[in-house]
């Protein structure tokens, strides 16, 4: 059994321990976010922190009605000037595996020592380089990956980055949705793994991970993991977007995963229709099943429960964890080494 695939399994007794953590820390996090009154926030991350980055701003515009952004800290600490107007008044949220990429750390110490940038932290590690700037720290270590690519972190942050704005925003509802898919997860990996590893068993190239809203930046991030893990060529689009101009990268050589949701109009479903006119292998995932049209699918997914769109990310994210793992198992990659990578950028 790979490391990679250990902590994929081990997700939801993180979860629930992040989970409990945030709520723990409920009170604090909002005195801290509101004294500051921010103006905006802006999230600031590296590969999959920053997909995670891009679905947190969406959750906070959406959710908490403030202005919010997303920077890749490479970009930020090598073009920090272009950023100052964005970061006036803002409040810098950095959510990190190890605390430690250089192109983060840098830029936060970078824009402390030249603006007052307050930053709010979440790593998986204890009292981290990150941590050790930030004005308010969280600390998920039960959360770490020790495999090379992110699996169970990327689901741990994911969530605390949710949770958070719907601390702002008072979104009971929400929060209670986040317990009820963490409460049903183990019994849906058991449900559909075996499933997903068959749908997955075939001569795919190329991957398409397609979603909307706030579950987009997670797509990409499922993007990254196949990429990482299966050494395969992934992209994720918005699920429209895919007909301007991806569509002509889909054939019989490629596995789509969409996150589907309930399809007023039928647009999904013409799309659903002309992916597999394609060739394509297509996965849906939903909680509503009404929505997925069964001749134009290879597998259904649908979740145990009805959940708030974005927290069906947190089973959604599963399904390229697993279609990855079973590529790489397929070549003969060994998943927890790919080739070329390390755990965290150090310049």
């Amino acid at each position: 059994m790979s490391l990679t695939y250990s902590e994929i399994k081990q997700q939801y007794g993180a979860l629930q321990q992040t989970y409990d953590y945030l709520l723990g820390r409920r009170e604090e996090i909002i005195t801290f976010i509101k004294k500051l009154s921010p103006a905006s926030i802006t999230f600031v991350g590296c590969g999959s922190s920053y997909c995670l980055s891009e679905s947190a701003s969406r959750s906070f515009q959406l959710r908490a009605g403030v202005p919010s952004s997303a920077l890749a800290g490479g970009d930020l600490l090598l073009n920090s000037a272009r950023y100052k107007p964005l970061l006036t008044n803002t409040l810098l949220i950095a959510p990190s595996r190890s605390g430690s990429t250089s192109e983060v750390v840098e830029a936060v110490k970078k824009l402390k020592a030249e603006m007052t940038l307050p930053v709010l932290a979440i790593s998986c590690v204890i009292d981290s380089p990150l941590s050790q700037q930030a004005d308010l720290s969280l600390e998920l270590p039960w959360a770490f990956d020790h495999s090379v690519c992110q699996t169970r972190t990327v689901t741990n942050l994911y969530v605390a980055n949710l949770l958070i704005a719907a601390f702002l925003a008072e979104d009971e509802p929400i929060i209670a949705d986040i317990q009820k898919a963490i409460s049903q997860g183990e019994t849906f990996m058991t449900r559909v793994e075996s499933s997903i590893r068959q749908a997955a068993s075939f001569a795919w190239t190329n991957a398409v991970v397609l979603a909307d809203g706030e579950l987009q930046g997670l797509a990409a991030e499922g993007a990254i993991a196949i990429t990482e893990i299966a050494n395969a060529q992934a992209h994720a689009f918005h699920l429209l977007d895919v007909r301007h101009g991806p569509m002509v990268t889909i054939g019989s050589d490629t596995l789509v995963i969409a996150a589907i949701s309930s399809d007023e109009g039928g647009h999904q479903r013409k799309l659903m229709r002309d992916i597999k006119a394609r060739g394509a292998k297509l996965i849906a995932f939903t909680d509503d099943a009404d929505a997925i049209p069964d001749e134009y699918i290879d597998l259904a997914i649908v979740s145990d429960h009805q959940l708030d769109p974005a927290v069906q990310g947190i089973p959604f994210i599963f399904i390229p964890q697993i279609a990855a793992l079973t590529k790489a198992l397929a070549e003969g990659i060994n998943p927890d080494q790919p080739d070329g990578l390390d755990a965290w950028v150090k310049l």
